[in-house]
């Protein structure tokens, strides 16, 4: 029994394009973390339409944080995701994301660390060779760009009008002076 207001839509498929064989084929190559985030989205995503409530349990977390970390020790290693219940990886998600935005802030953080023991050793050494050594690490950092050399091009829009005066200036400046210079004359021997 089919509903009479029902609408069926065809996509349009181009000619001559090989489709994909399968789903997995059709899938561009993504690195681990951005695989867990792509099927922590879709979980998500369905979990929302359904109503469902995604809790992991004890046995859930301890795969995630396994999972986890041998993505860190051993990042040559792939693992099948499609394996693990949708609870474990909605965890190791976060874990992952986490990981991530850690890891930024450590960095901005170490960097924080060498500039501010550089400074304490520009001003506390007491050797000359010391000092300038901190003090060319801090101009070398990014952001402080001591060394670096800096071109400013100032750029003038002008109007035709206003470069036909100028060239009329500099020629009738021009025609008030005499220009000097000597006559070599050829000969034709």
């Amino acid at each position: 029994m089919s509903d009479q207001n029902e609408t069926l839509y065809m996509p349009e498929v181009e000619d001559n394009i090989p489709l994909p064989k399968n789903a997995r084929e059709a899938m561009p190559e993504l690195s681990p973390s951005q695989e867990i985030k792509m099927r922590a989205n879709t979980i998500k995503l369905i979990s929302d339409m359904n109503g469902d409530v995604i809790e992991p349990n004890i046995k859930n977390m301890e795969e995630a944080e396994m999972l986890a970390e041998e993505m860190m020790t051993k990042p040559e290693l792939r693992r099948d995701y499609s394996q693990y219940p949708n609870e474990t990886m909605a965890y190791l998600a976060g874990m992952v994301a986490q990981t991530q935005v850690q890891l930024t802030k450590d960095l901005a953080d170490y960097k924080m660390y060498v500039l501010n023991n550089a400074v304490l050793v520009s001003e506390t050494s007491k050797s000359h060779r010391d000092k300038l050594s901190a003090l060319r690490m801090i101009g070398e950092m990014d952001g402080v760009d001591a060394f670096k050399k800096k071109t400013e091009i100032t750029h003038v829009n002008k109007t035709g009008q206003e470069l036909e005066e100028e060239l009329k200036k500099a020629i009738e400046e021009l025609k008030g002076k005499v220009i000097e210079g000597e006559v070599i004359e050829e000969s034709n021997d």
